[in-house]
């Protein structure tokens, strides 16, 4: 329904109950005019950006009043509000404090594009955090924040990070593919109760010039043959290893070749020995 000129004036004016109720009208316009009321203070401001089905165009006029984003907690209201426009959240994730921005990317309505953007916002501020925020990130952080905390291999956050519940196995490897990676930071994940079993991560931890020998000897009957000839290819280990690797692949051969003697043995005793 239309507003008149005289609702409009009301909203600009009401104080107390009066502005109180008009944060809850369905009214656009009614709306618009509320935000031009100097009565209008940040608690309730906050109230009117807590409502799920405010309108679009609200959003979209907040995000534009810069003095209205002085406020920190309007600020943060409007870059949680699943409705805020793209370009207006784009620009406050920037702004954001810390535990507030790693609450909005673990939210399960946060876009995709958005929650990447708050990842890579984390990930930037990591160099300058204190010790006891990064231990809170390792603890709750997203899986690319966790992941960029263990390459990053202080020793007080590695066996958090490795044990957060949502770190990925893609995160791992992309860890284990710097060749700079701390040494401390393979052994963790060596010694790791989940990710030390874990195939593709054991693969990586051979590749890793910082495993150890003993580590990588231990994994060498797990894998497959085709794994043990890739490794093996020139360039991709020491020269030293390699001839491990090589030694396996000869050892497997061998043992091929007598598993099948023995079962062409049993077939042929077999054939002698009908029923």
């Amino acid at each position: 329904m239309p507003t008149n000129a005289s609702d409009r004036d009301h909203a600009r004016t009401a104080t107390g109950e009066e502005l109180a109720s008009l944060l809850h009208h369905q009214s656009p316009e009614i709306l618009l005019a509320v935000l031009d009321n100097p009565a209008l203070d940040e608690t309730q401001l906050c109230l009117l950006l807590n409502r799920k089905d405010i309108p679009g165009e609200i959003l979209e006029e907040v995000a534009h009043r810069k003095p209205l984003l002085k406020n920190y907690r309007v600020k943060r209201a409007l870059a949680f509000h699943p409705r805020t426009p793209r370009l207006a959240n784009l620009r406050l994730i920037k702004e954001l404090y810390l535990m507030d921005l790693v609450q909005l990317t673990l939210l399960p309505g946060t876009s995709v594009e958005l929650k990447r953007v708050g990842e890579e916002q984390l990930v930037a501020r990591l160099p300058q955090l204190p010790l006891g925020q990064k231990i809170t990130l390792a603890r709750r952080g997203s899986a690319r924040v966790v992941g960029a905390l263990l390459a990053e291999g202080h020793t007080q956050t590695v066996s958090i990070a490795l044990d957060n519940p949502g770190l990925t196995e893609a995160q791992v490897l992309k860890a284990l593919a710097r060749a700079n990676l701390p040494p401390g930071v393979v052994k963790a994940i060596a010694q790791h109760r989940k990710w030390s079993h874990t195939y593709n991560v054991r693969l990586a931890l051979v590749r890793h010039p910082a495993s150890t020998l003993s580590t990588i000897l231990a994994y060498l009957p797990e894998l497959t043959v085709s794994d043990l000839r890739e490794l093996a290819a020139p360039g991709i280990v020491s020269e030293n290893l390699r001839k491990y690797l090589l030694a396996e692949i000869q050892q497997r051969i061998r043992r091929g070749k007598k598993s099948a003697g023995v079962a062409d043995a049993k077939d042929d005793s077999g054939a002698s020995n009908p029923d």
